[in-house]
């Protein structure tokens, strides 16, 4: 499927770099990535295209073609990055958006959600939980303890290595419960994409570390009860990082979601489950 590739400037000044799939003239459905764009597979992206959407993935900022400063010490804030959807929803389109959040993005959402409801005309919570990285709230499972240890066991690659950075992703997602070769292809290119080749930039890139640094506060949980539009909370059933409790948690809390478990995913949408991923986000 033809793709185009762009940058969308905010009235705010931040850049965004984004890809296009699809008629632009069809309903949007807007994914944000995690941190970038690349953690939504092309294959959902274009299955979505083709059940007549206009899809657009974008690049967090500090990662991708976004704007990027200091990932360890980020001069913006979760609401920041709410703010940025809104602004590209409403930069795209007349209409409000199907707006798609997976893992760290999937805050981003929910919290853009809250902050710009009439931006948004849906919501996707893939893999994600209903609070800020850090401590997690008593009724919530945290990280799988084993997987933490295995992964935080692995050395960090030379992150201008293409190789080892790919090496390295593959492991993580052996880890993780992923496929490692579908790790390792997106990777690398997500090295292709970085523009810098700072050390810390890598590892934003790839791993989406920048989150721990951001100022994530005030808690939004408590708010989930104001979501007022069609809400999917999607999450792998195998999923040791954010494990399926959370997923949950939000289909609770949002009023009518609806809760769809993969039961053989962990934190990626593998590509042979696109279809039945897209058939669900369209049900919404």
């Amino acid at each position: 499927m033809e793709t185009t590739t762009e940058s969308f400037r905010t009235p705010a000044g931040i850049t965004l770099g984004l890809e296009h799939f699809g008629d632009p003239a069809a309903p949007l459905v807007l994914l944000a990535g995690a941190p970038t764009m690349l953690s939504w597979p092309d294959a959902l992206c274009e299955t979505l295209a083709r059940r007549g959407r206009h899809v657009v993935r974008y690049d967090l900022r500090d990662a991708g073609a976004s704007t990027s400063g200091d990932p360890e010490s980020p001069d913006y804030t979760l609401r920041d990055l709410a703010d940025d959807a809104a602004a590209l929803a409403r930069g795209l389109d007349d209409l409000p958006a199907h707006l798609g959040g997976i893992g760290i993005s999937g805050m981003v959402a929910q919290v853009a959600a809250l902050d710009h409801p009439d931006a948004f005309s849906a919501l996707t919570l893939a893999g994600t939980r209903p609070v800020a990285p850090g401590p997690v709230d008593a009724d919530l499972p945290d990280h799988d303890a084993r997987t933490m240890e295995r992964m935080f066991a692995l050395p960090m690659p030379d992150w201008s290595d293409r190789d080892a950075v790919a090496a390295f992703a593959a492991a993580h997602a052996e880890i993780l419960g992923n496929d490692p070769a579908a790790a390792r292809t997106t990777a690398a290119r997500v090295v292709d994409r970085t523009p810098s080749a700072d050390p810390a930039a890598g590892r934003a890139n790839q791993l989406g570390m920048v989150f721990a640094a951001l100022d994530c506060t005030p808690r939004w949980r408590e708010r989930l009860a104001e979501l007022a539009v069609p809400t999917l909370v999607v999450h792998g059933r195998r999923d040791p990082f954010f494990p399926v409790g959370n997923g949950e948690a939000l289909a609770r809390e949002i009023p009518d979601a609806q809760l769809h478990v993969l039961d053989r995913a962990a934190t990626a949408i593998p590509d042979d489950l696109t279809d039945e991923v897209a058939a669900v986000m369209l049900a919404r």
